[in-house]
């Protein structure tokens, strides 16, 4: 048995997310290790790891991949998270997975995304982040997504303030990441925020360089 809303395919144009695949494994790798300058600097690590190349790649594996796939597959079953990748024109190129699914009073979940840097600036991730907030506000049944951001990362930050996610807290030494706790800004949007749906309003607010 499935968890309400998963699993699910959505889509808008060009872009898409679905259930993550266990044959993609060495896709991803070769997106992961080509992308570790973009990435390394923004994503948590288990410990206060260094923040070198050799870490890096020890992280991105064929293994690592199938087990991630394995246990985020459990927990969507389980309706604890909703982990997609991001395709664009049918292609992997990122993912974006809401985590942390808490129902009852707070009935929130939190939401984390990365996308490939060859496909950057063609507004995947802001449609992508639509796609899957819509799909957690009407058929999952969520009423708040959380989004917490570096401070430093201006792009992700961008990301979140077009679909009108609120700015709410500020959290110090709050994530480990290349080798130390970094600082992360708070955002959130809820179900009121947002009635006519954020995909329509990104569409209502995108631009043709965006």
């Amino acid at each position: 048995m499935s968890a309400p809303g998963w699993p699910v395919s959505l889509t808008d144009g060009p872009v898409g997310v679905r259930p993550l695949r266990l044959r993609e494994a060495a896709t991803w790798v070769d997106i992961r290790l080509r992308n570790g300058d973009w990435l390394a600097p923004w994503e948590a690590t288990p410990k206060a790891l260094p923040a070198t190349d050799d870490a890096w790649a020890r992280r991105q594996t064929v293994g690592v991949y199938l087990q991630m796939v394995r246990r985020l597959r459990q927990q969507a079953r389980l309706g604890q998270a909703l982990p997609f990748a991001v395709t664009f024109e049918g292609r992997l190129v990122g993912q974006i997975t809401v985590s942390t699914i808490v129902r009852g009073a707070l009935n929130s979940g939190h939401v984390g995304y990365w996308v490939d840097r060859m496909y950057a600036g063609r507004g995947i991730t802001p449609t992508a982040l639509a796609l899957v907030v819509d799909h957690s506000f009407t058929v999952v049944a969520l009423h708040r997504v959380e989004a917490h951001v570096r401070p430093e990362n201006t792009a992700s930050r961008r990301v979140v303030e077009k679909l009108g996610f609120r700015e709410e807290g500020f959290h110090r030494r709050y994530l480990a990441i290349g080798g130390a706790y970094r600082d992360h800004i708070s955002y959130a949007i809820t179900m009121e925020d947002a009635p006519e749906g954020l995909l329509n309003r990104w569409h209502s607010v995108r631009t043709p360089d965006s």
